[in-house]
């Protein structure tokens, strides 16, 4: 991976190139920013940059350094990252028992999360972590010369899941750093870190991908035609791996509007109805009986249908981008009872929900609250 397949972030492209041609690359960086920004990307495109930068353009050396680049298999190159124990490694999981599923997954999805990533493990309902064996493990492998007499790059994903025992031995790499190592600490939560890393370390912060940068993306590798790829770019808010998510859910969009409309009636009907108020329960019954993703981007696919409603009730028409599937559901009708008055409150409500279920919460329960809380939302008047 080279930074022409890093989607936008021109200036911080521009500032890593700079560090290598003048030959001051800081030992300890950190890259912070969601991952749907490009950071792991970045990271690994900054490594080749590094590792390959005294082989002649156009050589057989470098095209060799390369092609072990693209594979993830450079022997100066090494990744730390969150794991846990699965049917394979049932003790001691450190990052380089994983490596095969780790190749895999950033060939598969440079820009996945942290719950993507357990997921294809199939840990994703354990907590990943990187603890002190990772770090005995790496202290081990830097201990060494590098393989090709140049530098040792370090890829420490998702950095603020490391303990304070592995961040604290972490913490003497940063501060005493073998010779002609460079350490890539990259998060999402830069105030989860130990203060006394973060002070040490150099720090690039990621914006939002540009919507230019990502529909011209989603045209390339996706084969979008360019109205569909500026709507889904439009609707990621800068966010690549949600722009992949909302792709994917709109061949759902049919199914996810009929679930949508049943419940939102049916939750206005509720006040004082005791009839509906069993159908909401049935309603919630039936949603825990599909998989935990499908709930997932059903409840991001309401809270985009709340916020089109929003838009339209305060007539923001050059926003929206809402259309029903067969028709029958006609948003105009809708909007005026989403309003200021609980629009913050039912996006709570739908986002403490995904963060439940994502952490394998009793699903029934999960959607009969949030049902319940709807049918109070719902009726809430607007303030004038």
């Amino acid at each position: 991976m080279d930074f022409s397949e890093v989607i936008g972030q021109k200036h911080i492209k521009s500032h890593l190139r700079t560090t290598i041609k003048n030959g001051r690359i800081p030992h300890a960086q950190l890259f912070v920013g969601s991952m749907g920004t490009g950071v792991l990307p970045m990271a690994i495109a900054y490594a080749s940059e590094i590792l390959c930068q005294h082989s002649e353009e156009g050589s057989p050396e470098q095209a060799l350094c390369r092609k072990k680049l693209a594979q993830l298999a450079h022997p100066d190159l090494h990744f730390v990252f969150p794991v846990n124990t699965n049917d394979t490694v049932k003790k001691h999981p450190v990052s380089s028992l994983f490596m095969e599923d780790w190749r895999l997954f950033v060939k598969e999805n440079p820009y996945g999360s942290l719950f993507y990533w357990l997921q294809s493990l199939g840990i994703e309902n354990k907590q990943g972590n990187i603890n002190v064996d990772e770090a005995a493990d790496l202290l081990k492998k830097l201990s060494l010369k590098s393989y090709e007499g140049g530098y040792k790059v370090v890829i420490i994903w998702m950095a603020d899941q490391m303990n304070t025992q592995c961040a604290n031995k972490i913490l003497k790499l940063v501060e005493e750093p073998p010779e002609k190592t460079v350490l890539l600490l990259l998060t999402e939560q830069e105030e989860q870190l130990i203060g006394t890393i973060r002070s040490r370390c150099q720090t690039l912060h990621f914006p939002r991908l540009s919507e230019s940068d990502m529909s011209s993306s989603l045209v390339e590798k996706q084969s979008l035609k360019d109205g569909v790829a500026q709507q889904i770019a439009h609707r990621a808010g800068g966010d690549y791996q949600r722009a992949l998510q909302l792709l994917e859910q709109d061949g759902d969009a049919s199914v996810f509007e009929k679930w949508y409309v049943t419940w939102v009636r049916t939750a206005f009907k509720a006040k004082g109805n005791k009839k509906a108020i069993h159908e909401l329960l049935k309603w919630s019954e039936d949603l825990a009986g599909v998989g935990r993703e499908t709930q997932k981007k059903f409840l991001n696919y309401c809270i985009e249908v709340f916020r089109q409603a929003m838009l339209k009730n305060y007539k923001a028409d050059s926003l929206l981008f809402f259309e029903s599937t067969d028709g029958s559901f006609d948003i105009s009708k809708f909007a005026p009872f989403v309003h200021q008055n609980n629009i913050f409150e039912i996006t709570e409500a739908l986002e403490n929900a995904s963060y439940h279920i994502e952490r394998n919460g009793n699903a029934k329960l999960i959607f009969s609250d949030l049902s319940i809380q709807l049918t109070r939302l719902i009726h809430r008047k607007e303030l004038a």
